[in-house]
């Protein structure tokens, strides 16, 4: 009688060794994302029955102990991908013959009414035997390490980017994931927020950075300059054209092309952007020879992109191409302990520009400054800044030297905010709990009569600590 893929390493010693000495957790799933093989530390870190998860193939899931597992089961097979599951699509790549090597990702484990929030890294390689496919999982524990380098980088700069906010610091961790691979990314985010910044950073810390990083502000360009600038044209192509001229598409070969303010491209360029990312080929305006690149493409907006795609002026392929990984930069306003962080770096760059000695905010004009709304993001503060610092001619920024904007009443930022909160607030516990009974502790459909999406309803049980 042939032997199963659990009595194989169970009955091989070297195997069974090799396996027990890798310091982190291992697993062995089958095509269908069952568990056969676990080693003895993943059964330490996760306070596993190995016979149990072994004897009855447990998913996924199950081992890991998953919050969305826990209460979505039909998800954790091929029949439905849980769509919060990022370990599944590295085990599902493994199986279909790729090979993953440390991807970040990130899980809810739930040990009795206790859930952590736990970052691993995660490797898969695929493997036959007797025919029948499978993946061997790596999952390194980094929750603690990742903990300490956000200290670490608390009042810091990351990539020419400064902030200590919790959303900062998590943008900064997708930039560092995002630069060792070549995908698409669309940047979004209210203006003056840095998205040139943040897409420069990616260029910098990624494998292009010695090549070319290349920006088209696609709304300050004119329609039909557009195409030219992009792509070049060759000499008499139209009047004016005196000679032959690269497109940024060109001189970008090999590098990055950033591409903003891309809500404001024709419908006729999009069709003719769409083909150079299908296909990395495009034409010189007036040529017939095709020129063929190898350029990563980050774009940006001010503006919500799916809306634009939804009321027909983006082509939905056109997204789906440049937003293969969505980014968003939270507005000034959203991360306010950043306020006073960025008023100091400012002010030390504005000094050694203005050639002046080195200057203050007085406790009131700081006040004043973390009291505003900054609809304007880090471009206003950054002017407010150099204004202040012309009109002071001591040492000590008073609140009279500030723009006077910044003075006006009605900016106070209190109320607004006070206003908004409550406008925002969607669920209260009493309706969540009367909800959850009704449906007898069904979150999916609990969160479709709440009208919230199911994360959100988690996020509110596990801030609110509800038991359920």
């Amino acid at each position: 009688m042939q032997k199963n893929i659990t009595e194989f390493i169970r009955d091989h010693k070297f195997f069974k060794t090799l396996l027990e000495s890798i310091p982190c957790s291992v697993m062995i799933v089958d095509d269908k994302l069952r568990v056969h093989v676990i080693n003895d530390f993943l059964q330490r870190a996760f306070a596993l029955d190995k016979d149990s998860i072994i004897t009855k193939q447990r998913t996924i899931g199950d081992v890991i102990r998953c919050f969305e597992a826990s209460s979505e089961q039909r998800f954790c097979d091929f029949e439905g991908i849980c769509p919060d599951c990022q370990i599944m699509t590295v085990a599902y790549k493994a199986l279909n013959g790729g090979k993953v090597n440390r991807q970040r990702v990130r899980i809810q484990s739930i040990e009795g009414q206790q859930r952590s929030k736990l970052e691993l890294l995660a490797s898969a390689s695929p493997f036959e035997y007797k025919s029948d496919q499978f993946a061997i999982l790596l999952l390194e524990d980094i929750t603690e390490l990742t903990q300490l380098r956000r200290q670490a980088k608390m009042q810091t700069m990351f990539a020419g980017l400064v902030g200590q906010d919790s959303k900062m610091l998590d943008l900064f961790d997708s930039i560092e994931e995002l630069a060792q691979v070549d995908v698409s990314v669309l940047i979004q985010g209210e203006s003056g927020t840095g998205k040139e910044l943040v897409a420069l950073a990616i260029h910098r810390e990624g494998k292009r950075k010695d090549k070319p990083f290349v920006t088209v502000n696609c709304g300050a360009i004119p329609e039909t300059l557009l195409e030219s600038e992009l792509f070049g044209h060759i000499r008499g192509a139209f009047t004016g054209a005196t000679r032959d001229k690269k497109g940024r598409f060109e001189m970008a070969d090999g590098g990055t092309i950033f591409l903003d303010e891309l809500g404001d491209i024709s419908p006729m360029m999009q069709v003719k952007l769409l083909r150079v990312l299908q296909e990395g080929t495009f034409e010189r305006v007036g040529s017939e020879i095709t020129t063929k690149v190898n350029v990563r493409v980050i774009s940006a907006s001010n503006i919500d992109i799916q809306k634009e795609v939804a009321a027909g002026r983006i082509r939905e392929d056109l997204y789906y191409r440049l937003c293969v990984v969505p980014l968003y930069i939270p507005p000034l306003r959203e991360r306010r302990n950043d306020i006073e962080l960025l008023i100091n770096h400012f002010l030390k760059e504005a000094v050694v520009e203005l050639d002046r000695e080195m200057t203050v905010l007085s406790p009131e004009a700081l006040k004043i400054m973390m009291n505003y709304n900054w609809p304007g993001n880090i471009r206003e503060l950054q002017n407010a800044i150099k204004y202040a610092l012309v009109k002071c001619k001591g040492q000590v920024i008073e609140s009279h030297h500030l723009p006077q904007f910044l003075t006006s009443k009605k900016n106070n930022v209190e109320t607004v905010s006070v206003k908004k909160r409550v406008r925002k607030r969607k669920l209260n516990a009493q309706n969540v709990l009367k909800t959850l009974r009704k449906t007898e502790g069904n979150k999916v459909e609990a969160s479709r009569l709440l009208g919230v999406s199911r994360a959100t309803l988690y996020r509110f049980l596990q801030d609110t600590e509800i038991s359920t």
